[in-house]
């Protein structure tokens, strides 16, 4: 099992949440998705160390993001996401 670590941009509200959530969920080996909404981050489980198709899949439902190599805070920039408040 590999923890791969992410920054997502565009999050906003509990519904951005949901989103990403559901987006990550779908995808093949992943498992125990936490999204940390006011750092920007996500953090999960997956069978394997593929990691483009999950950013993929965020970058359709307009939220970017890329893999978090240093596990450094990020502050999340006020960015149009896939949420309809933002």
């Amino acid at each position: 099992m590999s923890q791969i670590h992410l920054n997502v941009a565009g999050m906003t509200c509990g519904s951005c949440v949901k989103h990403v959530t559901k987006a990550l969920e779908s995808l093949d080996g992943v498992s125990n998705i936490h999204v940390d909404l006011q750092n920007g981050k996500v953090h999960l489980d997956r069978t394997s160390w593929k990691s483009d198709d999950l950013i993929h899949a965020l970058n359709e439902d307009g939220y970017p993001s890329s893999l978090d190599l240093d596990g450094s805070v990020q502050v999340p920039q006020k960015k149009s996401g896939g949420c309809c408040c933002g």
